[in-house]
């Protein structure tokens, strides 16, 4: 019987809460915030530098350099691990920059003194998502209550399909969806993000689905012409992404795009229900087709701050 959870990824601390398992988790990560009862657990991991006090670009390049040099991107705290005890470590095999990754499971296993039971989390699209919700349900024992949640997450990702569909079935055309994972440098946003564009009824034309995030052009963008633009930098919430906007907007090729010159720009919460693999990733979906279609999704209900329009 798990009776005791550390989390090394958020979207794992998000699964283990709605699984109603929030009293078991005896550790997780600096940027386990939601829901707001998690950011009281004890942090067995932080990160090695302040990237609330950095650029774009300057977080882009410190991360280049350590992942070159093999920095720690990463610090466990040993005492709060210990303390943790865990029967069981929940990490993921994504992304090394998003979460803590092998070298700091393998530390844990060296700071413990025992080898607990590891659940890796490893998604690359939205099905993915949902396999490694149910997959964490099962692990602590709540595979019904995974299933139900899972079932829940799948029909409002069905609402959103049919809606799309409804409104394509007269004759009208996908638009061309631009997602944006960071700003400076500008990367185009991959995994399930392609897939969430076209369930949603646009057309996702500079990255494909499953494959991870690519570094992009303007030269490339202009190209492609996308009919909107979605600003979405991994870990960013709206204020912070408005903040890092200079580089785009000090770029004449940038303002010449067709989508920035009628408007056509959003930021969305990618903190919340973007970046990471969790139950929330759903409401991003939801997010991306009111931007795609407002009319056929005005009756759609979102969180509040979840996305804005940029005005010129």
């Amino acid at each position: 019987m798990v009776k005791r959870i550390v989390s090394f990824l958020p979207s794992s601390t998000e699964i283990l809460y709605e699984l109603g398992l929030g009293a078991q988790i005896t550790g997780v990560t600096h940027e386990c915030k939601y829901p707001d009862s998690a950011r009281k657990k004890p942090k067995v991991v932080n990160a090695s530098i302040d990237c609330a006090a950095m650029s774009s670009r300057e977080i882009d390049r410190r991360i280049g350099e350590m992942s070159g040099t093999g920095g720690e991107i990463y610090v466990i705290d040993s005492s709060v691990l210990k303390e943790a005890m865990p029967d069981l470590m929940i990490a993921q095999g994504v992304c090394k920059v998003c979460a803590p990754h092998t070298k700091e499971i393998e530390r844990a296993f060296e700071i413990l003194g025992y080898k607990p039971d590891l659940v890796v989390l490893d998604p690359h699209d939205l099905d993915d998502i949902l396999i490694s919700v149910h997959d964490v349900a099962k692990r602590v024992g709540k595979s019904e209550e995974g299933l139900l949640l899972v079932s829940k997450l799948r029909q409002r990702i069905k609402k959103v399909e049919i809606a799309a569909k409804r409104k394509l079935d007269k004759n009208t055309k996908r638009p061309k969806i631009l997602c944006i994972e960071w700003i400076d440098p500008i990367y185009v946003a991959g995994h399930w993000i392609p897939q969430m564009v076209k369930i949603a009824g646009g057309i996702n034309g500079l990255s494909s689905n499953g494959e991870p995030s690519r570094r992009i052009s303007l030269d490339e963008i202009s190209q492609y012409q996308p009919d909107k633009i979605v600003l979405m930098p991994c870990g960013f919430e709206i204020d912070r992404t408005c903040k890092e906007m200079d580089p785009l907007n000090d770029s004449d090729r940038w303002k010449s795009l067709d989508a920035v010159k009628r408007g056509e720009v959003y930021v969305v919460n990618a903190n919340a229900y973007f970046s990471k693999p969790g139950p929330r990733i759903v409401v991003g979906l939801e997010i991306i087709a009111k931007i795609i279609d407002p009319e056929a999704f005005a009756d759609l209900e979102l969180p509040p701050n979840s996305y804005r329009k940029l005005t010129q």
